[in-house]
């Protein structure tokens, strides 16, 4: 399996590569809170997938990340577009570098699991303080959005085990709904698919969509979303 810290380090322009192919997702965001008008934070932004989607509807977004050189792509992109209300900053979701109560809407897409897979012994502790941390910074009656992976290569979610129990945790614990959705990967050729599939889901996915001539990947996420008071 690839190193993901290291491609979202060392690789971030082919990994916007790949998620550019994939669905966008305003539509269920302002489904979820309408987004006009609001401060937001995006948080584990990767390389701008929802914070340069948004921008031009809210009032202001932060894109936090652990990685400089995702963010670097991010402002790069938001700057090209000639939006004023933004900024970037480099973060750990425990430890925003945010006040009190100054957020409408926290978004974070496929990043929080990352500190809450099953084997990672302090998954738990991680999750409470992230949650902890949200609360923090949303103002009175904010809402969180979360989007996570319900399983690449097939068409109904089969979530992976390791994600299981952060799964549960959230709606059973945290408080949050739950519904899921397709975000399959359309790609331009089969070759295309073959190289961006084994760049990040590894060489058995990459495998299975040349045999099988692939140039849309079925991809099942998951968006759990809370209002918090």
């Amino acid at each position: 399996m690839p190193n993901h810290d290291e491609i979202y380090n060392k690789e971030a322009e082919r990994y916007d590569q790949l998620i550019a192919s994939q669905p966008k997702l305003m539509e269920i965001m302002n489904e979820i809170k309408p987004l006009a008008g609001l401060d937001v934070l995006d948080m584990g932004a990767g390389t701008g997938r929802l914070a340069v989607a948004i921008a031009p509807s809210v009032k202001s977004i932060l894109a936090t990340d652990a990685s400089a050189a995702m963010l670097k792509l991010t402002g790069e992109r938001l700057r090209a577009s000639g939006m004023q209300h933004w900024g970037t900053a480099v973060a750990d979701h425990r430890s925003l570098p945010l006040e009190d109560n100054c957020v409408d809407l926290v978004v974070s897409g496929w990043s929080i699991c990352y500190l809450c897979a099953s084997g990672i012994a302090e998954w738990r502790e991680n999750l409470e303080q992230v949650m902890s941390e949200i609360g923090r910074v949303l103002r009175p009656g904010g809402t969180a959005i979360i989007f996570e992976t319900m399983g690449t290569g097939c068409e109904t979610p089969q979530p992976p085990e390791f994600l299981l129990d952060y799964y549960r945790a959230l709606e059973e614990e945290c408080g949050f709904q739950h519904r899921w959705l397709r975000m399959d990967y359309q790609f331009d050729s089969v070759e295309q698919a073959e190289e961006l599939t084994a760049f990040f889901f590894g060489k058995e996915l990459a495998e299975r969509v040349g045999r099988e001539r692939l140039t849309t990947l079925p991809e099942c996420a998951g968006v759990w979303w809370r209002q918090f008071e």
